[in-house]
């Protein structure tokens, strides 16, 4: 086995190895050779080649997302890790792993005009765990430096940034290490909590007869199944869910936009919580968090290991611990109130969902009719990814089988990086994935698929209404030539030949009936990567959305 010549090179990768950190994404560049060498020539560690940083820092971040454990970016000095920082800020707001590791020129290079030269130290300072600027030799300081970043990536969940500094020659290498660097081991807090501890909290639910429970971004799995048939009995507790909350009961709220959008002032008070209990990342919902501001509760409990944002202005008890565990020892020690909440939370959502299903049947072809159609059709027990902006929206109305996973970028709900997550995520998960994208989102990361790492049943099904469909939607929209070139963004584009050079099959449909007949198709597993580009009508959707919310009244 050959190595880096230069010994703080060989620390950063044997650190790594030591720690398990060994999916390795990187860009190429000269500055980072060393590390590209040590790294691409040990059979311990899985290495991918991805040219664009911004698309190479949200491929590690979807693979991230499904291992559950770190991943680790390599790029070479100067502009190359600002290309990282979309991706770092939703890894950060995200709680997802993620290892930033940049070559960097020496100090005295700094700030005299060398080339692909930047100020590097510190640089994502708003959005990192830990930040290792590491000296020029191998020390025991450097190695401390490198422990602490990954095992804070480790333990806090998030990114943390090595830099790296390397003077020339870059390229020599060795048949033996020089260095034998320090290792210590991952130290993680035991967030133990005893009975006693939560009486006080057991005796306010048990008087509370109004409870709501809203779960944001869930990763598929890591609820018990008795805790969700627990909560879902509860004639005092509504349980509101989310696409992405990965969670499923026929009496949760799951559509809470649909559920909530008519409410009147008298509808608002009527529901309001006593107690809000919320886990879980970001909350897609701008109306749930509007009400729950003004309508606040007196209560709001926040459960997880690490954060609690005070989203509702609320905030009165952050339990730091995951949630299966706190509620399968709270919930054994409460007990059921009588309450007629959540009876008229289901009366309600019966109701709603009848007049939704009416509209629906009678709505032309549009954005909403395409996604009715798309969720109705997809295969049981796949992944599905989601783009941000008006594609979750629209997903956020509709149901969903409940054996299909989802997921979507809401730490920042950039549209910058979502195929590039879903295609590092369908690598890493190994199950079949479909991303759900915007034409806007598509195009702007269409170097996502140029890679070598493309699942051959990875699936991708772009929603191309010509533009940022979303701004129709949104207060404020005129149609004039301001808002349709700065705003909407409007364009006649396509994916078509974007699909030809990069060796996707691509299908379109742009009624109905040809989208019945495309999706038959296109979701038959062919040993192909695929496209499905489906147009609707630019100045219909957002008409159609909007009469949508007054018929569920």
């Amino acid at each position: 086995m050959i190595y880096p010549k230069i010994p703080l090179a060989q620390s950063v990768i044997e650190i790594c190895l030591a720690k398990g950190v060994t999916n390795i994404i990187i860009s190429p560049g000269s500055r980072n050779a060393p590390l590209t060498i040590g790294f691409g020539s040990n059979p311990n560690f899985k290495c991918y080649s991805i040219a664009d940083e911004r698309c190479a820092a949200f491929f590690a971040m979807g693979m991230a997302q499904q291992l559950k454990k770190p991943t680790a970016l390599v790029c070479t000095s100067g502009s190359a890790l600002l290309n990282y920082y979309p991706a770092v800020a939703e890894a950060f707001y995200s709680q997802i792993p993620l290892i930033v590791i940049s070559a960097d020129r020496p100090p005295h290079k700094i700030d005299i005009g060398d080339g692909q030269t930047i100020r590097q130290e510190n640089v994502y300072a708003n959005h990192i765990l830990y930040s290792a600027n590491l000296t020029l030799e191998a020390s025991a300081e450097n190695d401390d430096k490198i422990n602490n970043a990954i095992n804070s990536a480790l333990i806090n969940k998030g990114p943390v940034h090595i830099n790296v500094p390397f003077e020339e020659p870059l390229y020599d290498t060795v048949e033996e290490l020089s260095v034998q660097p320090k290792v210590f081991d991952t130290v993680l807090e035991n967030n133990f909590f005893n009975e006693e501890d939560l009486q006080h909290y057991i005796d306010i639910w048990n008087n509370a007869k109004k409870k709501l429970v809203l779960v944001g971004v869930n990763p598929p799995n890591t609820i018990d199944e008795a805790i969700i048939k627990q909560l879902a009995k509860d004639p005092s507790v509504v349980v509101m869910t989310e696409t992405t909350s990965n969670l499923h009961d026929a009496s949760f709220i799951s559509n809470i936009d649909v559920f909530i959008t008519p409410f009147t002032d008298k509808d608002f008070e009527a529901y309001r919580p006593e107690i809000l209990v919320t886990f879980g990342g970001m909350v897609v919902s701008k109306r749930v968090k509007a009400w729950l501001r003004k309508y606040s509760p007196q209560e709001h409990w926040h459960i997880d290991e690490l954060r609690a944002y005070d989203t509702y202005s609320a905030l009165t008890k952050h339990f730091k611990v995951d949630p299966d565990t706190f509620l399968n020892s709270f919930l054994s020690n409460v007990q059921q109130v009588q309450s007629e909440y959540n009876a008229k939370a289901q009366q309600l959502k019966a109701f709603r969902k009848e007049k939704s299903e009416k509209y629906l049947s009678e709505i032309p072809f549009s954005d909403l009719k395409v996604f009715e159609k798309v969720l109705a059709a997809l295969p049981n027990n796949i992944q599905l990814q989601i783009s941000n902006s008006a594609g979750i929206r629209y997903a956020q109305l509709l149901d969903i089988n409940s054996t299909i996973e989802v997921f979507c970028n809401r730490g920042t709900s950039g549209i910058d990086g979502s195929t590039s997550t879903a295609v590092g995520a369908a690598l890493a998960s190994g199950k079949e994935t479909i991303l759900i994208s915007g034409d806007i989102s598509f195009l702007y990361d269409s170097n996502a698929l140029w890679n070598s790492y493309i699942p051959k049943d990875f699936k991708i099904i772009i929603v191309n209404n010509s533009g940022g469909g979303i701004f129709r939607i949104l207060p404020g929209h005129q149609e004039n030539s301001v808002f349709n070139t700065y705003f909407e963004t409007s364009h006649s584009h396509t994916a078509a030949h974007l699909a030809k050079m990069f060796g996707f099959g691509y299908y379109t449909a742009d009624n109905e009936s040809s989208l019945e007949i495309a999706l038959e198709s296109f979701l038959e597993r062919t040993g192909q990567p695929k496209i499905l580009e489906i147009f609707t009508p630019t100045t219909e959707n957002n008409k159609i959305l909007k009469e949508f919310f007054k018929q569920l009244i």
